[in-house]
């Protein structure tokens, strides 16, 4: 099979890591693959932060589930008072912010942009998960000004990379045939 599409259909959210980090290069590749992705009129709006601090990802692990602890969503407010970390372990964070004012819709670049990182990772044979749960925190303004950055971004999401602790199962049942033609 096609390359692109094993890894696109291999791909799962990695929730155990093991604790080694990963190489420069590959880290690296999954950056480039990120900024390889479209965007409204070519504006490439992201800017990724790195955090490989053990100290750092704990401390935004922490902040973020203070913020989940107190939301009226159930699931949500559980995992605030959980005793887990939002990132399973990973020894790589990659913060994932835009830049308003530079794109139509730059959420949508940058989650573009997140989905390359994934499926490189996969490719990589490196564990990757997309972290939306940090909306939270960066939602508030301590959770702004966590991520230093360039005048007019705005942090968005985390992907969480590292080695993965086991391969991955296969994938859950697809919900059928969502398509039609006109």
């Amino acid at each position: 099979m096609n390359p692109v599409l094993t890894a696109i259909k291999n791909r799962r959210s990695v929730r155990q890591y093991r604790p080694e980090q990963i190489t420069k290069e590959e880290l690296d590749a999954i950056l480039e693959a990120g900024m390889w992705a479209p965007s409204s009129h070519n504006s490439q709006p992201w800017h990724f932060t790195v955090i490989q601090d053990p100290a750092k990802i704990k401390q935004l692990s922490d902040e973020t589930k203070k913020i989940l602890a107190t939301s009226e969503i159930d699931w949500v407010r559980k995992i605030g008072l959980s005793d887990r970390n939002i990132f399973h372990g990973a020894p790589t964070v990659v913060i994932v912010s835009g830049h308003q004012g530079d794109s139509f819709e730059p959420i949508v670049d940058c989650a573009a942009a997140i989905q390359n990182m994934l499926l490189a990772a996969e490719s990589l044979d490196i564990g990757s998960c997309w972290n939306g749960l940090v909306r939270f925190y960066f939602n508030t303004e301590a959770g702004r000004k966590f991520v230093p950055l360039p005048e007019g971004y705005i942090p968005y999401y985390a992907v969480s990379l590292g080695y993965k602790k086991v391969p991955n199962g296969p994938g859950p049942q697809r919900k059928g045939i969502q398509i039609n033609y006109l």
